[in-house]
């Protein structure tokens, strides 16, 4: 039997262990470009122990709710973000370390147009777009050597929308 997790809204108070939320809440740090644009300034923290930052696209499937949790990764060597190319909401999951494994997930929903840097060793669920084309570019460490942990639960979770978040999907 699955363990549940209900999904939250992300919002940056709530995902501060984990990483970075990127999107353009707020005021804009500075006004450019003959003041038509607006900057969010320095948005994520990118790490990398060695290597270079490389951007990468990926085109991942969608997946749909409830979604059932069976492995968790996280990138000891780099932090990773994802960025989408539309302006879809997609499924975000994360724990804290527990002695080299994952703890208790969470699970975040994301608005439309925010996107998410995880810290470097953060413990992640995969890519989970929740509307197709599911594309997204992706901000993370390019060099030798595998920076890929995976954790296999030996009872997955069921990751669940509450009845909020579930009538705000169906709009």
């Amino acid at each position: 039997m699955a363990n549940s997790i209900i999904i939250e809204p992300l919002d940056a108070a709530a995902f501060a262990g984990f990483g970075d939320v990127i999107d353009t809440s707020g005021n804009p740090d500075m006004i450019i470009n003959q003041g038509l644009c607006g900057r969010y300034h320095d948005k994520a923290r990118l790490d990398f122990s060695d290597g270079r930052a490389g951007m990468s696209l990926f085109k991942a499937e969608p997946r749909s709710l409830p979604f059932r949790l069976e492995m968790m990764e996280r990138h000891p060597d780099g932090s990773q973000a994802f960025i989408p190319m539309s302006m879809d909401a997609f499924l975000v999951i994360t724990a804290e370390d527990a002695a080299g494994t994952p703890g208790r997930p969470r699970a975040f929903l994301t608005r439309p147009g925010q996107a998410i840097n995880f810290h470097r060793g953060t413990w992640h669920g995969v890519l989970a777009p929740l509307a197709a084309p599911g594309l997204f570019a992706v901000v993370d460490r390019i060099g030798k050597g595998p920076n890929l942990e995976e954790h296999w639960f030996d009872t997955p979770y069921l990751v669940k929308a509450d009845d909020s978040i579930a009538e705000s999907e169906s709009t």
